[in-house]
């Protein structure tokens, strides 16, 4: 059994009928939609027409939700239908991330992602979906697509329907029957700005103009095919700059080690003692960073007690925790002069290290509604960006060390910062100007390099937190000057928080729906 819907475009009419009968079946808080229409028009006068878009969660067969999420607030039922329970939910919006359909919000009331589940309550006494009954013109079809005697099966069979985003890979169980292709792909849309009877809250405003510029700056002579003149609020980045610090902050406690492990035998007290204490500190920022930014924050521990096996969140927080014990245990060791204990330590700290480091580009993977995730440089950036933080924070940490440690930071921290920030900044040209497949990983590129974020990627990533450092530990190294070198590595570390930024920020610029 596999519970899906048909949506009739032919017969649509607009009302909004499924939408208030949803509301009010579901309680849905106002400002939030768990089923939707998005009215589309093409043409010009005189000869235009309008579409309408019925929009919902898909219920798809490889819902990138369910494998995403850390509790199992989300799972998919035996009978097809993609539930959630709320009171497993901890907030984490990665669900969020990982719909390619925008069908997913945080409920304003209790702090917990909300969806379409299909009206199951109503499935199981033997009801229809409340949107399929109140319906004037029947053009919500719902059903077993597993049963070819059923209405939707045969429709399903028999028709040239159409899904969204199939190239997503999700299987999908919302099919549209006669519905114009534009209507249902937003990259065949013009960015709006307004809407026939409602205004879009500033934030939207602020990055539809933003796209918009990008668009028009990247390919002038494309034109859409398609105008949105009225659709339901969305939340805009899911996850903002807590995400892209806990990046930043995970980068250094990780380098930190890493770094250290390369160098202990130049300087037992800076790379004994002080790697792993600034390990374990950004290690706790890291922590204190992803707890904060959760909607449930009381829930934190569910994601320990109520695990997901298949969500990197999960497998995130236990190398964390794992990570923290040997990060630990080197403090320890190096502080009593233990060093055969730190010797002992050094494989699983790299290792884990590395695993702290580059479990992001896992968890970001599986954010599937966000294309610019996607590429397979994210995992030897993160690893990069991790040796360029640690050499970078002990640079500074060692400037305030004994003066023997500082001695030797030119011939051990500096190289390491160096070939660090070259290796940074060619990863940094190959996953902004590579040639991306896919539209929406392209125009969030488009949006660093030459849209609103032009100015911060060059002059901020590319000029201040790259090249001008590379210049500094060169100069550094021939004139012997810690000034400079100090300098140089406060300026890679202010560099690289702002490109996990701007990285963070453009992966959530382009719109799902």
């Amino acid at each position: 059994m596999r519970y899906g819907f048909v949506i009739d475009q032919r017969r649509c009419i607009g009302c909004h009928a499924c939408t208030v009968a949803c509301k009010e079946e579901n309680r849905v808080p106002l400002g939030a939609f768990r089923t939707w229409v998005k009215y589309i028009e093409r043409g010009t006068f005189p000869h235009t027409r309008r579409y309408f878009s019925v929009l919902r969660c898909n219920h798809c067969d490889s819902a990138p939700c369910v494998t995403i999420c850390p509790t199992v607030a989300l799972y998919r039922r035996a009978d097809g239908i993609v539930d959630f329970d709320g009171g497993r939910c901890i907030g984490c919006k990665s669900c969020m991330q990982a719909c390619p359909y925008d069908a997913l919000y945080i409920d304003p009331d209790t702090g917990t992602a909300a969806k379409c589940n299909y009206c199951a309550h109503r499935v199981e006494v033997g009801l229809e979906p409340a949107c399929v009954i109140v319906c004037p013109e029947q053009a919500i079809i719902a059903g077993d697509l597993d049963d070819p005697t059923s209405r939707i099966a045969t429709i399903v069979a028999r028709e040239a329907v159409q899904v969204r985003k199939a190239e997503q890979g999700t299987r999908p169980k919302v099919f549209y029957l006669g519905a114009d292709a534009a209507a249902l792909t937003p990259e065949l849309q013009a960015p709006a700005q307004h809407y026939l009877w409602a205004e879009r809250p500033r934030e939207e405003v602020d990055l539809v103009a933003m796209v918009a510029a990008a668009q028009e700056r990247g390919d002038p002579g494309s034109g859409a095919l398609s105008r949105p003149v009225y659709d339901a609020p969305h939340m805009v980045r899911p996850w903002g700059w807590k995400v892209a610090a806990y990046l930043w902050t995970k980068s250094i406690a990780a380098g930190s080690l890493l770094v250290a492990a390369a160098a202990l035998p130049r300087g037992a007290s800076l790379f004994g003692i002080g790697a792993p204490a600034l390990s374990l500190f950004f290690l706790a920022l890291t922590t204190a960073l992803l707890i904060v930014d959760l909607k449930r924050p009381d829930r934190f521990a569910f994601i320990l007690v109520k695990a997901n096996p298949r969500s990197w969140l999960v497998w995130g927080a236990w190398i964390l925790m794992a990570f923290g014990g040997v990060g630990a245990v080197w403090l320890a060791a190096g502080s009593t002069g233990r060093w055969d204990v730190v010797g002992w330590a050094l494989v699983p700290a790299v290792l884990l290290a590395l695993a702290t480091a580059g479990y992001s580009a896992f968890l970001f993977g599986q954010a599937e509604g966000r294309d610019f995730w996607q590429s397979p440089l994210v995992l030897p950036h993160l690893i990069v960006a991790a040796m360029v933080a640690g050499a970078a924070a002990l640079s500074l940490t060692a400037a305030a060390w004994p003066a023997r440690a500082a001695r030797d930071n030119p011939g051990t921290l500096w190289p390491l910062l160096f070939l660090a920030l070259v290796a940074h900044g060619l990863l940094l040209a190959l996953e902004v100007f590579n040639l991306h497949a896919v539209h929406d990983a392209a125009l969030a590129a488009r949006l660093i390099w030459r849209g609103a974020y032009g100015a911060r990627f060059w002059g901020g990533v590319v000029l201040a937190g790259t090249l001008l450092p590379i210049a500094m530990l060169h100069a550094a190294a021939a004139w012997n000057s810690t000034l400079l070198g100090t300098l140089g590595a406060s300026l890679a570390l202010a560099g690289l928080w702002l490109w996990e930024d701007l990285w963070v920020k453009a992966g959530q610029s382009v719109p799902l729906s």
